[in-house]
């Protein structure tokens, strides 16, 4: 189970390296989406990150029904939710901010079932976040876009949940948890695609791939998901949620600064101050200690 020390450097670095690939990975499903509809390109992830790999590695040593829900919730539902969202207008970049509202869901979660109390700190970084989100709510127009904001609120709320079940799993392996869980969102998401997108569109889209489709998904899989997902198994289990999560705040600070570069993704003021508070929260989380002891030290010297 995770404890409530700081990062060390290593696992700071290997921290920022997961944010950088998940933050990148918002270009990627933009790209996918190009050329699949939203429930075949998860279908064909989770398959790729299941297939031959369900076969090498052993499945981890933990109740079948955990390693279900936490295929179902961390993969099937997020990314059922999130590629929907951005499928129906919500900008990448957009998106990866947005699906920071899983800090709160995650801290809240933590404390329900692991007894893991956030410092009044950490809560208030979190509302000052908060507030950065509210302004994208705030600058949402059109229908097919706030459908497509709430699903991606509640790929958030799926993703927290995911977190539950990692670390309750507690694998020795969090590649062969990843492995395994898409395994276990994969019939899940075929039987979904078959039902919603139906066989004609599905056929189709598999005979017209192109290899910017086949790029997106071969990040998708292997750096997002593999690496991704394996290393952020593994965080979840050595540290406390409340030290790790608040990381996943610089992800839309990637995203916003990737669908700049490379999707030509306006960057208006408003994107740019929900930033901003977004940041400031992951700060006043981060340096809590540095915090307490600035502020103790002037009181002491006060006191003098």
């Amino acid at each position: 189970m995770g404890n409530s020390v700081n990062l060390s450097s290593k696992h700071l670095l290997l921290t920022l390296l997961t944010v950088f690939i998940w933050g990148m990975n918002f270009i990627a499903i933009y790209v996918g989406l190009k050329g699949f509809p939203p429930f075949l390109l998860c279908a064909v992830r989770f398959g790729l990150a299941a297939f031959p790999w369900v076969f090498i590695l052993p499945r981890p040593k933990a109740p079948l029904k955990l390693i279900i829900g936490y295929g179902v919730f961390t993969f099937a539902m997020q990314f059922g939710f999130l590629f929907s969202g951005i499928h129906l207008g919500l900008s990448p970049g957009l998106s990866s901010l947005v699906l920071q509202v899983q800090i709160f869901f995650s801290m809240g979660l933590a404390f329900l079932f692991f007894q893991e109390r956030p410092s009044p700190w950490k809560i208030g970084g979190s509302l000052i976040s908060i507030v950065g989100i509210g302004i994208v709510a705030a600058h949402v127009s059109g229908g097919t876009s706030f459908i497509g904001l709430i699903f991606t609120l509640l790929a958030a709320f799926s993703w927290s949940a995911g977190n539950m079940f990692t670390k309750k799993v507690d694998a020795q392996s969090p590649l062969s948890l990843v492995v395994w869980g898409n395994l276990a969102a994969f019939p899940f998401m075929v039987a979904l695609s078959l039902l919603v997108e139906r066989p004609v569109l599905i056929l189709s889209s598999l005979q017209n791939v192109s290899w910017a489709t086949i790029g997106a998904i071969i990040y998708i899989v292997y750096f997002s998901t593999h690496i991704g997902y394996g290393t952020w198994g593994f965080l979840l289990n050595s540290y406390s949620t409340s030290i790790v999560v608040p990381f996943t705040l610089l992800i839309p600070v990637v995203g916003f600064l990737s669908s700049a570069l490379f999707l030509g993704e306006d960057l208006p003021s408003w994107k740019i101050f929900a930033s901003l508070f977004v940041m400031a929260g992951l700060i006043f989380n981060l340096l809590e200690k540095q915090i307490r002891k600035q502020l103790q030290t002037i009181k002491n010297k006060k006191a003098k």
